[in-house]
């Protein structure tokens, strides 16, 4: 069964979504960016909250939008957010220079990081079998452009189960994200992944991304996914 994760951005909206059904709590401020992170301050403050009402809901961070370089930055990132008492925590990987490095890096800290491969131009492959090579828990396929495009839009779909399936051998949780909405649930049903991601779907249509969770939408994705057996 693919399972929701609801990306939200306050104490409010982590209740919200949870309440509504969301398995999976991602903290994340979309106004700045992609991945653009929470104050880790309120990370930790949301964390506390959420869990005294649901104490084995699982919850992500993300850290911000860096270069591959900026390992530097990642660590203190990762550490700080890891320290905020999530499950997870999220960082995005760019195709091309520095991408397997960074991976590497990432590998090799004391936090269940999850990469997030951003795919607008399309699933890397190498870059993907490195991630699942290198046993992180998870890894997410996404892209970094809001635009309206949706990952499914970016990506070969063939090429992304083929490298859902041989991450899964390695026993890598996979999960989708990336601008989807109800044209996109029939491909989300084909690939089964572990989860899929949501804000925009999830928020008031005239506001999009940049609005407040709407719980009655996380109930009908969450039902909707539940269905895709």
């Amino acid at each position: 069964m693919t399972v929701l994760l609801a990306s939200v951005r306050s104490a409010d909206e982590a209740f919200d979504a949870a309440d509504a059904g969301a398995e999976l709590i991602d903290l994340k401020e979309p106004n700045t960016g992609a991945l653009g992170a929470v104050a880790t301050g309120d990370i930790a403050r949301i964390v506390r909250l959420l869990r005294a009402r649901y104490a084995v809901r699982p919850i992500s961070a993300t850290i911000g939008d860096l270069p591959n370089d900026a390992l530097g930055e990642m660590t203190i990132r990762v550490l700080d957010v890891a320290a905020a008492g999530v499950d997870y925590v999220k960082v995005g990987v760019s195709p091309g220079a520095g991408a397997s490095a960074c991976l590497r890096h990432l590998a090799s800290l004391p936090a269940a990081v999850v990469p997030v491969l951003l795919s607008d131009e399309g699933v890397d492959r190498e870059l993907a079998a490195l991630a699942a090579q290198l046993g992180f828990v998870g890894i997410v396929f996404d892209t970094a452009s809001k635009n309206g495009r949706t990952l499914f839009d970016c990506v070969d779909v063939g090429m992304l189960a083929s490298c859902m399936s041989d991450a899964r051998k390695r026993g890598t949780m996979i999960a989708v994200a990336g601008s989807l909405g109800w044209d996109d649930l029939d491909r989300i049903r084909l690939l089964a992944p572990d989860i899929a991601g949501f804000r925009g779907a999830l928020c008031d249509e005239r506001d999009g991304r940049g609005g407040r969770i709407d719980p009655l939408r996380v109930e009908r994705w969450v039902r909707a996914l539940h269905l895709a057996r």
